[in-house]
């Protein structure tokens, strides 16, 4: 490959780590010759459940009830993307993938097989209260206090160990950014940083 890079976002609900991979892409289309490959798995399982498959309504189920997704999916959305459109030539941001420690080691693998030197693990670092407020901030009719309760615990038990795994290998570059700061301020020290 030609210098491309791979940027995975992690961070609590209502961290900005969305809005931040938007601002990353736009970024990297900007300012280098490559194009960007921009995996937004929640996104796709929304689209996903439009489909008219068993495998579809179940997801629909799952995300309807907040139950917890099986594994297979969320690798099965980026690991169908990569294979169908990654080239060799693009850069690769991805936000909401590895989100349970048993991910992890599948999307590390996919880094070394494409040939990714030193994959950015971008941590959108904000507190708990400061996600909640965030969180309500958004105006969003599910965004009750007991599904933002479930939510953080949620990730405080699954995320944060899938967070761990990449922050102890060797191949990859961790890098922790201050959430609680304005949007422009995120984007400037992630910009520095990477």
């Amino acid at each position: 490959m030609t210098n491309t890079q791979a940027f995975l976002f992690f961070g609590r609900s209502g961290s900005g780590k969305g809005t931040q991979a938007g601002l990353l892409d736009r970024y990297l289309t900007e300012t280098t010759s490559k194009k960007v490959i921009h995996i937004e798995t929640g996104k796709r399982l929304r689209d996903f459940i439009k489909k008219d498959y068993l495998s579809s309504r179940l997801t629909e189920e799952i995300l309807e009830n907040g139950k917890l997704m099986p594994e297979f999916l969320p690798v099965w959305i980026w690991s169908d993307i990569l294979i169908k459109q990654f080239t060799g030539k693009e850069h690769l941001i991805i936000d909401g993938a590895s989100r349970r420690v048993e991910e992890a080691p599948v999307l590390d693998s996919a880094f070394h097989f494409y040939g990714f030197e030193q994959p950015k693990i971008i941590l959108i670092d904000v507190s708990r209260e400061r996600a909640i407020e965030m969180m309500k901030n958004r105006h969003r009719a599910d965004d009750t206090d007991e599904y933002i309760k479930n939510r953080l615990d949620w990730y405080e038990d699954n995320v944060v160990p899938a967070i761990d795994y990449f922050r102890g290998t060797q191949s990859c570059k961790f890098i922790r950014i201050n959430g609680e700061q304005s949007i422009e301020g995120v984007h400037k020290e992630i910009i520095e940083k990477i």
